[in-house]
């Protein structure tokens, strides 16, 4: 299974969203809160080509986008064909 990434942060509407249906899916991800780890947002936004807003999610090397685009892969069936890689 390919590793999971997600910069979030805790008042997130939409990064809980995120993190539910991996978490939903038995996913195992790891989890940048840009709260506490404020120095880590430029390095999120230099890997997703400049997004600013949370949550930025990154599955092995590829950039997913943010949430609509995670359950937006869920429901074209493709999500699962990414995360095993």
């Amino acid at each position: 299974m390919q590793s999971v990434e997600i910069y979030t942060s805790p008042l997130c509407g939409f990064c809980h969203a995120a993190k539910r249906l991996l978490k939903k899916k038995g996913v195992s991800f790891s989890e940048v809160d840009i709260l506490v780890e404020s120095h880590r947002r430029s390095e999120m936004m230099d890997r997703a080509g400049g997004r600013h807003t949370v949550p930025q999610i990154f599955i092995g090397d590829t950039h997913v986008g943010g949430c609509d685009d995670l359950y937006e892969l869920e429901q074209a069936g493709k999500l699962d064909r990414l995360l095993e890689g």
